[in-house]
């Protein structure tokens, strides 16, 4: 990632980059190192890019509190430039946005710099002696184009990065599917990828067309108090509709690559029925929060039983 000869804000764009990588490498070491010998999913960035930043009415409201200070205009002027940033980045409907793979397309560096930390964190440790194994998992696919064309970046990246160090690092590419979309061709996107990891977050929100974060605090409790719906499908699985997707995907990419591992990640991995369905379709693994590991554990030994009778 070079910056010379280049503009001003280009430059600083790639200079922060370069501040981030060395974090990266040094918190990629410090996981790997604690999970060695097991596998280690390490999903790109996902978030849109407007989280890391201030909000549009904190700064509007700096920016008039300065005025009436009188600030000098050098000062005024920094503030409405980072201001027109915030406003250029801003969506109507962020989460079906300029986030995931989309972002990882239109600035790729961002992953690209990623990538590099992760081999190179790797690098390290192999050389120090220390078995890794990280799974790279890119979010958001709906296209097998995003993914392909990803995967022939971020494999040249690391190819780059192994040969300068010397190393060899086996690791995985995979993807999240969570869009109604990428469930639908699974079997495509299963050309590209090493693993599937279902994100039933987002894969719910697109499924019922709901916005979480309002439909929860506005009708959803109604809607399962009143028997609308039988469970908060955020908590527990829909395997009706949402759960069609996710066995209508595992079968589309196990025919494509029958040795593909899957699982899930997001809350429903820590819920008991949840957990009694993904055994049923056929997943390798759930993902929970620390807290929710006992119930995840107990809830798949007792899927097992139930299936072997």
């Amino acid at each position: 990632m070079e910056a010379k000869g280049l503009p001003g804000d280009v430059q600083e764009f790639f200079q922060a980059l370069a501040e981030v990588r060395q974090l990266q490498i040094d918190d990629f070491t410090q996981i790997l190192r604690v999970m060695a010998h097991r596998p280690v999913i390490i999903r790109l960035l996902d978030a849109p890019l407007h989280e890391f930043l201030p909000q549009h009415e904190i700064l509007l409201a700096e920016l008039a509190e300065l005025r009436v200070k009188g600030a000098p205009d050098h000062e005024l002027k920094e503030k409405e430039e980072f201001l027109q940033l915030v406003e250029s980045l801003r969506e109507a409907n962020p989460m079906l946005g300029h986030r995931g793979c989309r972002l990882g397309l239109t600035y790729p560096a961002i992953y690209e710099m990623q990538m590099e930390a992760i081999i190179t964190a790797s690098g390290n440790l192999i050389k120090d002696g220390v078995q890794v194994h990280p799974e790279i998992m890119v979010p958001l696919t709906s296209h097998v184009e995003e993914m392909r064309r990803l995967r022939q970046t971020l494999t040249g990246v690391a190819d780059r990065v192994q040969q300068q160090m010397g190393v060899s690092v086996p690791y995985k590419f995979g993807t999240m599917i969570e869009t109604p979309r990428g469930a639908i061709i699974a079997g495509e996107i299963a050309r590209e990828s090493d693993f599937f990891s279902f994100g039933t977050n987002d894969l719910t929100q697109m499924a019922f067309g709901f916005s979480r974060d309002d439909a929860e605090g506005k009708f959803l409790r109604y809607y399962v108090e009143e028997g609308i719906l039988p469970a908060d499908p955020f908590t527990t699985i829909d395997s009706e509709g949402v759960g069609a997707l996710v066995a209508m995907a595992v079968e589309k990419g196990r025919k494509t690559n029958p040795d593909m591992e899957m699982g899930i990640c997001g809350e429903h991995g820590g819920d008991p029925a949840s957990i009694d369905f993904c055994h049923h379709v056929g997943l390798n693994y759930v993902s929970s929060s620390p807290y929710r590991v006992p119930v995840a554990r107990l809830a798949a030994a007792q899927a097992v039983l139930k299936q072997n009778g």
